[in-house]
């Protein structure tokens, strides 16, 4: 028995566009039952996504795994899967980066590629598109990650000194990622550019020092979350709001939206029910997550159980 464990992740978080990530305590869990014929997959998924995810084509789990499987030239098997899903979907918590770093790990170990999975961030930026949410999904931390179309670099901040809690609040309403792009200003001032060169710095260097009281203004953007707030119902309202919060070190548009993200020194509780009440006066339910910063990223768990090989033969195994 094998089980691949892929955390959550936020991405920019404000200033950080793109570059910016962290793996927070809430997992997808990817089971590995059996191995099946080529190209045949059984998959029963539990939780977030359900019966929307049991076509091989539509799961990109799958579609990952074939990816790495090719790359790397190791003859396919088809997989017998029951994946445990905590991620919500299309709500800007990485789940499709959860699914991307789990494919690419199963196929590191069902085709004996036995890579150590920092040597496999570069195919999964490929598929993803950019590094923000599988670098921090696969590697843990908060990651500061930057491609160039080929080679990743990433560097991984240590934890925080103080106790300091992760809260996301998460609305009955999705977000498509290419509308969240298609948004964006193709073009920006330079004073715009500065203001979040500026603050993007201080934030990695408050982080690195425990300087706590400068993340309020150094998790301001002016390139990415004026725009996407407009895509749901409280955007707007919320960030302002949250970070008037008692406890509250600031808050930001978790990846595209349109869940919120905000750090919390103290009583989280607080913060949270500020957060889902703006939603609530725009009329949207939501949930709200109390979460850690997840430290050690995608892993995998084994037990003792063989898997069972419905195929005559794999040679991925042999």
């Amino acid at each position: 028995m094998l089980t691949v464990i892929v955390p959550a992740s936020s991405a920019n978080i404000g200033s950080g566009f793109d570059s910016f990530g962290v793996a927070l305590s809430l997992y997808n869990k990817y089971q590995l039952l059996g191995l099946l014929p080529p190209k045949r997959y059984d998959i029963d998924t539990v939780g977030e996504g359900g019966k929307g995810l049991a076509s091989p084509e539509s799961n990109l789990l799958i579609r990952s795994y074939e990816a790495a499987m090719k790359r790397f030239d190791v003859p396919l098997v088809g997989l017998k899967l029951r994946s445990y899903n905590a991620i919500p979907l299309a709500r800007g918590l990485g789940s499709s980066a959860s699914a991307v770093v789990g494919g690419v790990m199963l196929a590191n170990v069902i085709g004996k590629i036995n890579l150590p999975k920092e040597k496999l961030l570069p195919i999964m930026v490929e598929l993803e598109g950019h590094p923000d949410n599988v670098v921090p999904s696969c590697i843990g931390g908060f990651v500061i990650s930057s491609w160039d179309g080929k080679d990743v670099k990433f560097v991984q901040l240590p934890p925080f000194r103080e106790k300091v809690k992760v809260v996301v609040a998460v609305p009955d309403v999705t977000v498509d990622t290419k509308q969240a792009r298609e948004v964006l200003p193709q073009n920006v001032s330079l004073q715009d550019a500065v203001f979040n060169l500026s603050r993007a710095a201080l934030f990695a260097a408050s982080w690195m020092t425990g300087k706590l009281e400068n993340l309020p203004w150094s998790m301001e953007d002016k390139l990415h979350q004026p725009y996407r707030a407009k895509l749901f119902p409280g955007g707007e309202e919320i960030l302002e709001r949250v970070k008037s919060a008692p406890g509250c070190l600031g808050a930001a548009i978790s990846g595209s939206g349109p869940s919120v993200l905000a750090f919390v020194k103290g009583n989280p509780t607080r913060t949270a029910k500020e957060m889902c009440s703006v939603f609530t006066e725009k009329g949207l339910r939501s949930r709200f997550f109390v979460l850690d910063v997840d430290q050690e990223g995608a892993r995998i768990k084994t037990s003792e159980t063989n898997i069972s090989m419905e195929a005559d033969k794999c040679p991925a195994l042999s």
